[in-house]
């Protein structure tokens, strides 16, 4: 009899983190490996939130805290929503784990009964799928392919709604694509929500900051808000704030829903980290101007990794308008063979290629629902990438 839970058996290992572990080792081994994989920025983090956990440290604020945050963090949050969203929330609506997947994982394992369906657009974050398998949910994937600038749209949204469907998962700008919705975009998918008054939606706007050019954000909670007694609003400070490591996520949402989000985290972690928690404040209500000077080179590095990528055969990037990520297409690869003689397959194949044929670590289609493309993440310096690129296009040109 085997210890293992057969649930595991229906999830797999988090393709990204592994991705990122592989090109660790690779690195340590003494290879030159660059890694194009982690969804981290390569910004610290800056030092007036760095000051005030040293300070929270100094002042003996080390102790267990609430559960689900302290009361200056939710009203941090509560600020934050208002100021930044147009959303009122009160404290008893407000939830905060560590990080924004724990906070994801809550609110499944509090909703879902065996046979609940979750409506996920694809491509998607790797963790989705497997965090609604793990509460014995049933994911329910809908193709939003580049032909639509990789977004969901509102005939496949209506389509894809069953008497089963609970939630509805949106990500903007998005995780893998970059991807972002517009107010009238997302207003047409809000539209179809409010026909179907059993559908919840739960939005991951972890990357609300990371926009450029002239793209503006909006979560469905703000463009419709008679959704809004049956919307999680989910964002947190690891991107925009160089906090990846800090593993402070939060939520807005009705309160029943809170209290039972907070009832499943008194069983698994209690409270998160309280000096992470006194972070968390600074970077809500401190000084922010970083993230407008972060995204003057987030966008150059994008331009920079979207015009390089275009100039590699076999490969085709869009321009996306937030994130920092690039998913280009590589279909024009696929059939190609390597120098060695192997056929090029599928994406996986291809990005198994650039590892082994010239050290690039990006991350395959595949694992995030749509080939053939593959993640490139630009969070990294623009001579690192300068190379990375050139790099693929060697790998491309030695194709045959």
């Amino acid at each position: 009899m085997s210890l293992i839970a057969d649930r595991l058996s229906r999830i797999k290992p988090s393709p990204t983190i592994a991705v990122s572990q592989k090109a660790r080792e690779l690195k340590e081994a003494g290879r030159d490996v660059i890694g194009l994989g982690a969804g981290e920025p390569d910004f610290d983090t800056p030092d007036n939130i760095k000051a005030a956990a040293i300070a929270a440290i100094q002042s003996g604020d080390t102790k267990y805290t609430a559960v689900d945050g302290t009361p200056a963090l939710k009203a941090a949050i509560v600020g934050k929503f208002k100021r930044d969203n147009d959303l009122d929330y009160s404290a008893a609506e407000i939830t905060v784990g560590t990080g924004g997947k724990q906070v994801l994982y809550n609110a499944f394992q509090a909703t879902l009964n065996k046979g609940d369906e979750v409506i996920i657009p694809a491509p998607y974050w790797v963790s989705y799928p497997d965090m609604v398998l793990l509460a014995e949910g049933e994911p329910v994937f809908v193709t939003c392919g580049a032909n639509h600038q990789f977004k969901l749209q509102p005939e496949d949204l209506e389509a894809a709604i069953t008497e089963k469907t609970r939630w509805l998962i949106l990500n903007s700008p998005s995780n893998p694509t970059g991807a972002g919705y517009s107010r009238a975009e997302m207003k047409a998918l809000t539209d179809v929500l409010l026909r179907h008054e059993h559908v919840w939606v739960m939005t991951d706007d972890m990357y609300e900051h990371l926009v450029y050019d002239d793209f503006e954000f909006v979560t469905p909670a703000q463009v419709e808000p008679r959704l809004r007694d049956r919307t999680l609003t989910i964002n947190g400070v690891s991107k925009a704030y160089c906090m990846t490591g800090w593993r402070i996520g939060f939520a807005g949402g009705p309160a029943p829903l809170i209290k039972a989000m907070a009832k499943v985290q008194s069983q698994s972690t209690s409270n998160p980290s309280s000096v992470s928690q006194a972070a968390a404040v600074e970077a809500l209500t401190g000084p922010d101007d970083f993230i407008a000077a972060h995204n003057e080179v987030f966008k150059s590095r994008r331009d920079l990794v979207v015009a390089a990528l275009n100039d590699c055969p076999g490969l085709h990037c869009p321009t996306p308008e937030g994130a920092f990520y690039v998913y280009p297409s590589c279909a024009g690869v696929i059939g190609k063979k390597t120098p060695d003689g192997k056929t090029i397959e599928t994406d996986g194949d291809f990005v198994t290629y650039l590892l082994e044929s010239v050290g690039v670590a990006a991350v395959q289609g595949e694992a995030f629902g749509l080939s053939p493309h593959f993640r490139v993440s630009y969070a990294t310096s623009t001579e690192v990438l300068e190379e990375a690129c050139a790099r693929i296009k060697r790998a491309c040109e030695a194709l045959g």
